[in-house]
């Protein structure tokens, strides 16, 4: 099974800022989600991280060697990191949600994202046949992933909510990727 965990609580998370590429540690609460949700998962054979400190952090709440792969960084919201979505105007904010190949200034597109988090996942659907790997990254990952296993492509990811700390299964089907559970959190 591919099992793909949202990263623990950060401040600016708690605050409600867009956090991209910045790369705060977890804070109390998040360190507490990090050890609760690897608890509920359970052993696994293979942890793979986004390079992101929250990321790696959660990561190390489950034991043995944990791999970093770059594909599951948090999108790049460029000049947008670090603000609330309040402040992004309006009319960028839509296209940015409807238009796959937008992306704020100095950042990523919802194209190239999905593309990156498809090849990630693609490598390791059928190995997640045999074993249990878990993946810990963001929220746009994790939206990129759910609509690659859906084959819903990028309009779907504007209408899918990640909580914090969260759990998707995807297993490997007879014709690709197939969704399990989506958005599951730990009991407490």
């Amino acid at each position: 099974m591919l099992i793909v965990v949202r990263h623990g609580r950060t401040e600016a998370n708690a605050r409600g800022l867009l956090l991209g590429r910045a790369d705060p540690d977890l804070d109390a609460e998040g360190e507490a989600q990090a050890v609760a949700v690897a608890g509920w998962i359970g052993p696994v054979d293979r942890v793979v991280t986004s390079p992101l400190r929250r990321a790696v952090r959660t990561a190390a709440a489950f034991a043995g060697e944990v791999e970093v792969d770059d594909r599951w960084i948090e999108l790049d919201y460029g000049t947008w990191d670090g603000r609330p979505v309040a402040d992004i105007p309006a009319d960028a904010w839509r296209r940015w949600r409807t238009d796959p190949d937008f992306a704020p200034p100095g950042g990523e597109s919802h194209a190239a994202l999905l593309a990156r988090v498809v090849a990630a996942g693609t490598e390791l659907v059928a190995e997640a046949a045999e074993r249990d790997i878990v993946v810990v990254t963001h929220v746009s990952p994790i939206k990129a992933v759910v609509a690659w296993a859906l084959d819903a492509g990028h309009a779907s990811m504007a209408r899918t909510r990640v909580g914090q700390p969260s759990v998707t299964r995807i297993a490997a089907g007879s014709h690709g990727p197939v969704l399990v559970t989506f958005n599951g959190v730990p009991p407490g």
